[in-house]
């Protein structure tokens, strides 16, 4: 009687794979995709804060990311759909204002400084380049006051919501500039919760119209 040989991977697992499993999911290759599409938006959301959006080719966007032009094509489609992507501000809206109101300014003061250290992104210092990119200065304005401040002004009370909240978010901004551009050493070597002490009451202030509580002493 001739033998039958049993694959492998069969006798590894006890027997043949059943005809109705399910195929494993290629979470990997998925986990790359995301990477590498996070990794060109990190590249245009530079560029921009250095240059004006015309100067900006594929290719040097695909030069900072690491990646082939091509690939950018792949998955954003042509440039203006990839800087599309960058003007939006929802994502990092999001982020930023995911806390309770009481809560809030600290925490946006700390998502700005994490952001920055982290990931070397600030969710909101690329509308203090608006100036630069013309046109696409309009989309960006126009975006950060409905996605951001008018978002924020929305879950305060009080008919000076409005200016609160943009008092607010001119605060984080300026703590961005200083931080990302500025380069401020006392800044940038400072603990990440001792500036969310030290600034956060300034940002709440705005938000729930209290005055700031003084810093604590060093």
């Amino acid at each position: 009687m001739r033998s039958v040989s049993t694959p492998p991977s069969a006798a590894r697992s006890g027997g043949p794979t059943p005809p109705d499993a399910p195929a494993p999911e290629p979470a990997p290759a998925r986990r790359d995709a995301e990477a590498t599409k996070a990794a060109i938006l990190r590249a245009v959301r530079y560029l921009l804060a250095r240059h004006a959006h015309a100067d900006i080719t594929l290719k040097a966007v695909a030069e900072r990311a690491g990646v082939s032009p091509p690939l950018i094509l792949k998955y954003f489609g042509n440039k203006d759909a990839l800087f599309a992507r960058v003007m939006s501000f929802e994502a990092d809206a999001d982020a930023l204002l995911d806390a309770p109101l009481e809560e809030l300014g600290r925490h946006m003061v700390r998502h700005v400084v994490l952001s920055q250290r982290e990931r070397g992104a600030d969710p909101l210092l690329r509308i203090a380049f608006a100036p630069l990119h013309g046109e696409q200065g309009d989309i960006l304005r126009a975006n950060f006051r409905t996605q951001v401040t008018r978002r924020l002004a929305d879950r305060l009370d009080g008919a000076d919501a409005a200016v609160r909240a943009e008092l607010a978010v001119a605060a984080v901004v300026g703590l961005g500039v200083m931080y990302g551009v500025a380069r401020a050493d006392g800044l940038r070597s400072a603990p990440v919760e001792e500036i969310a002490d030290r600034y956060g009451p300034t940002v709440q202030a705005h938000l729930t119209g209290a005055a700031p509580l003084p810093a604590a002493p060093a």
